[in-house]
């Protein structure tokens, strides 16, 4: 069996909880060294003690992925402590859903500055050191809702659509430095996604069906092992999953 995660340096956005957290968790028992990003200091600082204490590599580091510079700081970072960045997963997203009509434009602007932009900056904070390496591994979070378009989260829709379009831009020119790219579209997961939902009404309706499906966050820490463990020459470039239950 392969084993393709030993001893990888990995960067995570949106480390703090749900995802990210599982994720991290998840790799570090698989020997990664893992390097937690997120706005919520103490959470990351926890985990990393927790992971730490376990006999396990992790450092936090405060990043807010709308602030290039902090996104640029924390790829940085693994490159100081460890000498090198392996993997960085683009995970940190936010899901205010409402219809258009509601005009949340402040959340509209919210959610391209974080789920467009904070990949593009984690992007762009990876690739030098990648290309020097001349290897590397990104992985992006798109969702379902990457695929398809709902009523009532048109806005959001469009940032995951756009996050595949990057994905699939960013696996044709990196191919020369002999990067891989992956973009995981989760469907129905337990996470903290839904506390995001600013509209009580959709927040209810949506959290209501979503109890009824979903999977825990375990599923996509798995999916992201999967890529990465995969021989360097084999690069999973797309993996959508849902619930067995979820229609949509």
């Amino acid at each position: 069996m392969t084993d393709n995660i030993t001893g990888k340096v990995i960067v995570i956005t949106g480390a703090s909880s749900g995802l990210g957290e599982a994720t991290a968790r998840h790799l570090a028992a698989e020997g990664a060294t893992i390097v937690l990003g997120a706005r919520r200091v103490d959470r990351i600082e926890a985990l990393a003690a927790e992971l730490v204490a376990a006999d396990r590599k992790a450092v936090a580091v405060a990043t807010d992925v709308t602030d290039r510079a902090q996104v640029k700081n924390l790829v940085d970072t693994a490159v100081q402590q460890f000498g090198r960045v392996d993997v960085v997963l683009n995970n940190a997203g936010l899901m205010p859903l409402a219809p258009l009509e509601r005009l949340k434009v402040d959340e509209w602007d919210r959610m391209i500055d974080v789920n467009i932009k904070g990949v593009l900056y984690g992007i762009a904070a990876a690739l030098p050191h990648m290309q020097a390496q001349q290897s590397g591994h990104i992985i992006n979070v798109s969702s379902v809702y990457g695929h398809v378009v709902d009523p009532g989260a048109t806005v959001y829709c469009a940032t995951k659509h756009a996050v595949r379009a990057i994905s699939e831009g960013l696996r044709k020119e990196a191919k020369p430095y002999n990067i891989r790219t992956t973009t995981i579209s989760p469907g129905a997961v337990s996470t903290e996604l839904l506390e995001h939902i600013s509209e009580k009404d959709i927040q209810e309706g949506t959290k209501d069906f979503v109890s009824k499906i979903a999977i825990g966050p375990g599923t996509f820490a798995r999916a992201v092992a999967f890529a990465i463990n995969e021989p360097d020459d084999v690069d999973i470039n797309e993996i959508l999953f849902r619930p067995t239950l979820q229609p949509v």
